[in-house]
């Protein structure tokens, strides 16, 4: 194993250690939200960007934590707009009049004593371009007014990461891409899945038992990660129970961050149609590869064979099949629009 992947895995140790069994026991939803997106007026001019999305669709399942990392250090509102500038890998924070004023510790100081207190949260919406909250592609620029070519992450975006590296995190702007959407959402019922199932009263049975829930939900991101996530599952004698628990959390996170695409959602489709192959006749079947092989051509969306799946598991599927998460990943009315991308 690199070096840095055992630091990475520490870190994640130290979580699932440091967590409270209250965290964990929260049945609700839990989201931290960039404060502008709220609504709340908090920006460098004293505004807002108020997200519809978060606000008319994903207030409805989810309990918002609203903050302002600048806020919370101190900055008044309105203020001096503020830029990254330096290393990307190490950016300093600046006033964009002023490059001699160093930012940088006060932000940090304001937002350091928090990190701790987000150990409860299932997800992070956070504001694009900020250079506090920006989760990728943030200007930092050079001594030249100029930009580097390699964009960085905001401040306390990176602290964030840092301290929890496999808490599902995205920039609200980004979630209007339908893909994206579906592949945060997805995240975040997983994530909050497995400390209620598995964190909560930790057991082979109870790692076992979410695993097989989440085969097909695997497969549809990466069949060779879902293989070994089921030898992880099913025990290793060299390792502890809370070793494994602390490993395959963060491959299951690891696999789930990069959205599924057509071929392997083809390939779990198929898998499933399998279920019914003693039950349902043979044109109907044929009928379900149609649809299946319509969605892989980019004719028509997911939705289309999995509604026809569903409609037939539901008379004949197994109590197996039924249980498996990939035919519900998250709740129906969560999804504001049509999935024409997936």
């Amino acid at each position: 194993m690199k070096k840095s992947n055992i630091i990475y895995s520490d870190k994640m140790s130290n979580y699932l250690n440091n967590v409270s069994q209250e965290t964990i026991n929260s049945t609700s939803i839990q989201i931290g939200l960039s404060a502008c997106l709220a609504g709340q007026e908090v920006r460098y001019n004293g505004g807002h960007k108020q997200s519809s999305l978060c606000i008319n669709t994903l207030q409805k399942h989810f309990n918002f934590k609203t903050f302002c990392p600048e806020v919370a250090a101190g900055f008044g509102t309105p203020r001096p707009t503020m830029r990254l500038i330096g290393n990307p890998e190490a950016p300093e924070l600046t006033f964009s009049n002023d490059e001699t004023a160093e930012l940088s510790a006060k932000l940090i100081s304001g937002f350091n004593n928090k990190i701790p207190q987000f150990a409860n949260l299932d997800g992070y919406i956070l504001m694009k371009g900020s250079p506090s909250c920006g989760l990728e592609r943030v200007k930092v620029y050079q001594p030249n007014g100029h930009p580097h070519q390699v964009l960085g992450m905001g401040l306390f975006a990176r602290a964030l990461k840092e301290a929890y590296p496999n808490m599902p995190m995205e920039e609200e702007g980004r979630l209007h891409d339908d893909r994206l959407y579906d592949n945060f959402v997805t995240r975040v019922y997983a994530y909050h899945n497995f400390r209620q199932e598995v964190l909560q009263q930790k057991s082979q049975h109870n790692l076992a038992k979410f695993h097989a829930s989440y085969k097909y939900v695997l497969m549809s991101h990466n069949q060779k990660s879902a293989k070994e996530l089921g030898r992880i599952a099913a025990g290793h004698k060299s390792k502890t129970l809370e070793e494994r628990i602390t490993q395959y959390f963060q491959c299951f996170m690891q696999t789930l961050s990069k959205p599924a695409n057509r071929k392997n959602h083809t390939n779990a489709l198929l898998h499933i149609l399998g279920y019914l192959k003693k039950s349902v006749p043979s044109a109907a079947r044929q009928h379900i590869v149609s649809a299946i092989y319509k969605y892989k051509e980019g004719i028509t969306p997911l939705a289309t064979p999995l509604t026809l799946l569903k409609h037939y598991l539901e008379q004949h599927g197994s109590t197996y099949i039924m249980g498996q998460r990939y035919l519900s990943p998250y709740p129906e009315n969560i999804h504001p629009i049509t999935k024409h991308c997936l």
